[in-house]
């Protein structure tokens, strides 16, 4: 049976740091996501930082599930690239020194056909990124929604094996027209970490909308029973743009919990 552990996007709840962890921990996480861009930077990480993050996470015996590091653009994209790709190492150092091998982005627009100078420009930068990954012992976890399972689906297969994984959001993938059992169909065995989330679609809107755990058209007992077929044992994660995120994904906690 799937162990379904819950995670928390920490910059969902609107506090410091160490307020969200505590908030993390009393609304019943068994972890939490950490932003490499806006809470905690990798060149802030000095040794006695991490020995102190590390102390606050074992007091309220929280690990790290994955560590984010989102861009504005991705790795297709030649402008600033070596910026975003030392960023993106660091943030990978950074989460394996906290305990987590995900560290999650998007990895830009991928071509419809796998030539050119965007898509060789794309597996050379992400097999670089795969290395990297399996030295320090983290690795890139390629954010679906905007990107549907078929377009990863396609890409994976061209990198060297183990390179890199997959952020799961089927939220996301709701919003944009895509569907998440046809997204674990085809990337199950890559997914390192999945983002709780929902959306429901309306007649006449080009995308969908955000909606609590439960309410919207993502099925949660269909995609666990896909990610377990899978072998899939990583986090939950939850995350929510919500105007009382205590509240809210209090009750997102209880939900997963409820499956």
């Amino acid at each position: 049976m799937l162990q379904l552990k819950v995670g928390i996007h920490l910059p969902s709840l609107r506090l410091p740091l160490a307020k969200g962890i505590a908030l993390a921990a009393k609304l019943g996480a068994d972890a939490v996501e950490i932003d490499a861009r806006g809470q905690l930077r990798p060149s802030e990480l000095s040794q006695t930082a991490l020995r102190q993050m590390r102390k606050m996470l074992d007091d309220y015996r929280l690990r790290v599930c994955a560590v984010s590091f989102r861009t504005r653009r991705g790795y297709d994209v030649a402008d600033e690239l070596d910026a975003r790709v030392d960023g993106t190492k660091a943030a990978m150092q950074m989460a394996a020194a906290l305990g987590a091998a995900v560290v999650v982005n998007h990895v830009g627009q991928i071509p419809a056909e796998p030539k050119g100078n965007e898509w060789n420009l794309l597996v050379q930068v992400l097999s670089d990124l795969g290395r990297h990954g399996h030295h320090v012992g983290a690795f890139l976890a390629a954010q679906t929604g905007v990107t549907s399972g078929e377009d990863l689906e396609r890409l994976i297969a061209a990198l060297p094996e183990g390179t890199m994984g997959v952020d799961l959001d089927p939220g996301q993938l709701v919003a944009n027209g895509h569907s998440p059992i046809d997204a674990v169909e085809r990337l199950g065995r890559d997914v390192m970490h999945v983002r709780a989330t929902d959306a429901a679609r309306e007649a006449g809107r080009s995308r969908g909308m955000e909606v609590p755990l439960g309410r919207g058209s993502v099925d949660f007992p269909a995609l666990l029973g896909g990610l377990e077929e899978c072998g899939y044992r990583g986090y939950f994660t939850i995350e929510r743009e919500t105007a009382d995120p205590e509240l809210e994904i209090g009750r997102a906690v209880k939900f997963l919990r409820s499956l």
